[in-house]
Protein backbone atom coordinates (compact mmCIF):
# COMPACT_ATOMS: atom_id res chain seq x y z
CA UNK A 1 0.00 0.00 0.00
CA UNK A 2 1.74 3.33 -0.79
CA UNK A 3 1.88 5.04 2.54
CA UNK A 4 3.20 8.72 2.32
CA UNK A 5 4.81 9.30 6.00
CA UNK A 6 2.28 11.71 7.55
CA UNK A 7 -0.31 9.08 6.85
CA UNK A 8 1.27 5.98 8.50
CA UNK A 9 0.63 4.49 11.06
CA UNK A 10 3.27 3.84 13.37
CA UNK A 11 1.44 2.06 16.89
CA UNK A 12 0.41 -1.69 15.91
CA UNK A 13 -1.74 -1.30 18.79
CA UNK A 14 -3.96 1.25 17.11
CA UNK A 15 -3.63 -1.13 13.60
CA UNK A 16 -5.40 -3.88 15.65
CA UNK A 17 -7.85 -2.03 17.31
CA UNK A 18 -9.17 -0.84 13.21
CA UNK A 19 -9.16 -4.22 12.61
CA UNK A 20 -10.90 -5.38 15.34
CA UNK A 21 -13.82 -2.62 14.75
CA UNK A 22 -13.80 -3.47 11.20
CA UNK A 23 -13.37 -6.86 11.18
CA UNK A 24 -15.48 -7.76 7.94
CA UNK A 25 -12.70 -7.83 5.36
CA UNK A 26 -11.31 -8.42 1.46
CA UNK A 27 -9.08 -11.89 1.33
CA UNK A 28 -7.40 -10.97 -1.48
CA UNK A 29 -5.62 -14.38 -3.42
CA UNK A 30 -4.62 -15.90 -6.42
CA UNK A 31 -7.17 -18.80 -7.97
CA UNK A 32 -6.05 -20.26 -11.48
CA UNK A 33 -3.94 -17.85 -11.90
CA UNK A 34 -6.14 -14.67 -11.59
CA UNK A 35 -6.71 -12.63 -8.51
CA UNK A 36 -9.39 -13.69 -6.23
CA UNK A 37 -11.48 -12.02 -3.68
CA UNK A 38 -13.53 -12.72 -1.10
CA UNK A 39 -15.45 -10.63 1.71
CA UNK A 40 -15.50 -12.40 5.45
CA UNK A 41 -15.00 -11.55 8.74
CA UNK A 42 -12.14 -12.45 9.95
CA UNK A 43 -11.31 -12.60 13.91
CA UNK A 44 -8.05 -11.82 15.66
CA UNK A 45 -6.37 -14.19 18.00
CA UNK A 46 -5.97 -12.85 21.52
CA UNK A 47 -2.07 -12.65 20.77
CA UNK A 48 -2.34 -10.77 17.39
CA UNK A 49 -0.55 -13.60 15.42
CA UNK A 50 -3.20 -15.27 13.51
CA UNK A 51 -6.32 -14.44 11.80
CA UNK A 52 -9.46 -16.77 11.89
CA UNK A 53 -12.03 -16.90 9.17
CA UNK A 54 -13.64 -19.33 7.49
CA UNK A 55 -15.00 -20.27 3.35
CA UNK A 56 -18.03 -21.38 2.15
CA UNK A 57 -17.05 -25.24 0.94
CA UNK A 58 -18.45 -24.32 -2.56
CA UNK A 59 -16.17 -21.58 -2.62
CA UNK A 60 -13.19 -22.29 -5.30
CA UNK A 61 -10.46 -19.79 -3.46
CA UNK A 62 -10.04 -22.15 -0.69
CA UNK A 63 -8.81 -25.15 -2.83
CA UNK A 64 -5.37 -23.57 -3.87
CA UNK A 65 -4.97 -21.11 -1.36
CA UNK A 66 -2.72 -22.85 1.10
CA UNK A 67 0.41 -21.94 1.81
CA UNK A 68 0.11 -18.67 -0.31
CA UNK A 69 0.64 -15.04 0.97
CA UNK A 70 -2.10 -13.35 0.94
CA UNK A 71 -3.40 -10.08 2.09
CA UNK A 72 -6.54 -9.35 3.81
CA UNK A 73 -7.69 -5.33 3.55
CA UNK A 74 -9.50 -4.17 6.68
CA UNK A 75 -11.76 -0.98 5.25
CA UNK A 76 -12.15 1.55 7.71
CA UNK A 77 -14.51 4.72 7.91
CA UNK A 78 -14.40 6.66 4.50
CA UNK A 79 -15.76 10.05 2.91
CA UNK A 80 -15.21 12.64 0.57
CA UNK A 81 -13.85 16.01 1.41
CA UNK A 82 -14.98 19.07 -0.49
CA UNK A 83 -12.53 21.76 -1.30
CA UNK A 84 -15.20 24.29 -0.65
CA UNK A 85 -15.24 23.63 2.90
CA UNK A 86 -11.59 25.70 3.01
CA UNK A 87 -10.40 29.01 3.23
CA UNK A 88 -9.27 28.91 -0.28
CA UNK A 89 -10.23 28.89 -3.25
CA UNK A 90 -7.00 26.76 -4.83
CA UNK A 91 -7.59 23.26 -3.68
CA UNK A 92 -9.04 20.36 -5.23
CA UNK A 93 -11.03 17.49 -3.19
CA UNK A 94 -9.88 14.82 -2.23
CA UNK A 95 -11.05 11.44 -0.12
CA UNK A 96 -9.85 10.85 3.64
CA UNK A 97 -10.10 7.22 5.45
CA UNK A 98 -8.37 4.39 7.09
CA UNK A 99 -6.71 1.46 5.69
CA UNK A 100 -5.43 -1.43 7.31
CA UNK A 101 -3.69 -4.11 5.28
CA UNK A 102 -2.25 -7.46 6.44
CA UNK A 103 -0.32 -10.00 4.64
CA UNK A 104 0.40 -13.76 5.74
CA UNK A 105 -0.03 -17.20 4.93
CA UNK A 106 -2.77 -19.32 5.09
CA UNK A 107 -3.40 -22.60 6.76
CA UNK A 108 -6.73 -24.54 6.30
CA UNK A 109 -7.59 -26.00 9.61
CA UNK A 110 -8.65 -29.55 9.44
CA UNK A 111 -9.06 -29.94 13.35
CA UNK A 112 -12.58 -29.82 14.43
CA UNK A 113 -12.15 -28.45 17.82
CA UNK A 114 -10.05 -25.78 16.20
CA UNK A 115 -12.74 -24.92 13.62
CA UNK A 116 -15.43 -24.48 16.80
CA UNK A 117 -13.44 -22.47 18.82
CA UNK A 118 -13.01 -20.30 15.57
CA UNK A 119 -16.90 -19.81 15.06
CA UNK A 120 -17.65 -19.42 19.00
CA UNK A 121 -15.02 -16.40 19.08
CA UNK A 122 -16.78 -15.21 15.96
CA UNK A 123 -20.09 -15.57 17.58
CA UNK A 124 -18.82 -13.91 20.85
CA UNK A 125 -17.52 -10.96 18.92
CA UNK A 126 -20.63 -9.89 16.87
CA UNK A 127 -23.37 -11.12 19.14
CA UNK A 128 -24.92 -8.69 21.89
CA UNK A 129 -23.31 -9.01 25.47
CA UNK A 130 -26.49 -9.48 26.40
CA UNK A 131 -27.81 -11.86 23.14
CA UNK A 132 -29.54 -15.32 24.63
CA UNK A 133 -27.38 -17.01 21.64
CA UNK A 134 -24.90 -19.33 22.49
CA UNK A 135 -23.53 -21.48 19.40
CA UNK A 136 -22.46 -23.93 22.54
CA UNK A 137 -26.25 -24.67 23.05
CA UNK A 138 -27.22 -25.38 19.68
CA UNK A 139 -27.96 -28.97 18.95
CA UNK A 140 -24.83 -30.38 18.14
CA UNK A 141 -25.86 -32.91 15.13
CA UNK A 142 -27.30 -29.85 13.62
CA UNK A 143 -24.01 -27.79 14.71
CA UNK A 144 -21.86 -29.99 13.10
CA UNK A 145 -24.07 -30.81 9.97
CA UNK A 146 -23.51 -27.47 8.72
CA UNK A 147 -20.09 -27.13 9.39
CA UNK A 148 -19.49 -29.52 6.82
CA UNK A 149 -20.29 -26.82 4.21
CA UNK A 150 -17.33 -24.74 5.89
CA UNK A 151 -13.44 -24.33 5.71
CA UNK A 152 -12.04 -22.78 8.33
CA UNK A 153 -8.65 -21.24 7.93
CA UNK A 154 -6.17 -18.89 9.80
CA UNK A 155 -3.44 -16.65 8.11
CA UNK A 156 -0.11 -16.16 9.90
CA UNK A 157 0.45 -12.41 9.90
CA UNK A 158 3.72 -11.99 8.85
CA UNK A 159 3.14 -7.90 7.95
CA UNK A 160 0.53 -4.94 8.24
CA UNK A 161 0.30 -1.71 6.69
CA UNK A 162 -1.59 0.71 8.55
CA UNK A 163 -2.72 4.14 6.86
CA UNK A 164 -5.03 6.76 7.99
CA UNK A 165 -5.42 9.86 5.79
CA UNK A 166 -7.18 12.29 7.74
CA UNK A 167 -5.83 15.58 6.30
CA UNK A 168 -2.62 15.66 8.33
CA UNK A 169 -1.06 17.56 5.35
CA UNK A 170 -3.05 20.39 5.46
CA UNK A 171 -2.85 23.47 7.89
CA UNK A 172 -4.60 22.84 11.23
CA UNK A 173 -7.20 26.19 10.99
CA UNK A 174 -8.19 23.85 7.55
CA UNK A 175 -8.49 20.35 9.11
CA UNK A 176 -10.92 22.05 11.86
CA UNK A 177 -12.68 23.38 9.32
CA UNK A 178 -13.16 19.80 7.80
CA UNK A 179 -14.38 18.72 11.32
CA UNK A 180 -16.54 21.41 11.58
CA UNK A 181 -18.14 21.00 8.35
CA UNK A 182 -17.99 16.74 8.15
CA UNK A 183 -19.64 16.72 12.14
CA UNK A 184 -22.51 18.24 10.48
CA UNK A 185 -23.24 15.30 8.38
CA UNK A 186 -25.72 12.92 9.69
CA UNK A 187 -23.41 10.26 7.81
CA UNK A 188 -21.78 7.62 9.96
CA UNK A 189 -18.39 7.69 8.04
CA UNK A 190 -18.51 11.36 7.97
CA UNK A 191 -18.77 11.31 11.56
CA UNK A 192 -16.40 8.70 12.61
CA UNK A 193 -13.85 10.61 10.30
CA UNK A 194 -14.55 13.78 12.10
CA UNK A 195 -14.13 11.74 15.43
CA UNK A 196 -10.76 10.39 13.73
CA UNK A 197 -9.24 13.71 13.28
CA UNK A 198 -9.95 15.34 16.15
CA UNK A 199 -7.89 11.76 18.28
CA UNK A 200 -4.84 12.90 16.16
CA UNK A 201 -4.39 9.17 15.15
CA UNK A 202 -1.35 9.63 13.47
Amino acid sequence: MYIPSHFKIENMEVAFDIMKENSFATLFSQHDSMPYATHLPLILDEDKKDLYGHFARPNKQWKDIENQTVLAVFHGPHCYISPSWYETDTAVPTWNYVSVHVYGEVELLGDEQEVMKSLQNMVENYEAPDSPYKLEEIDAGYVAGMTKGIQGFKIKINKIEAKAKLSQNHPVERRELIIKELEKSPNTDEQNIARLMKSKLV
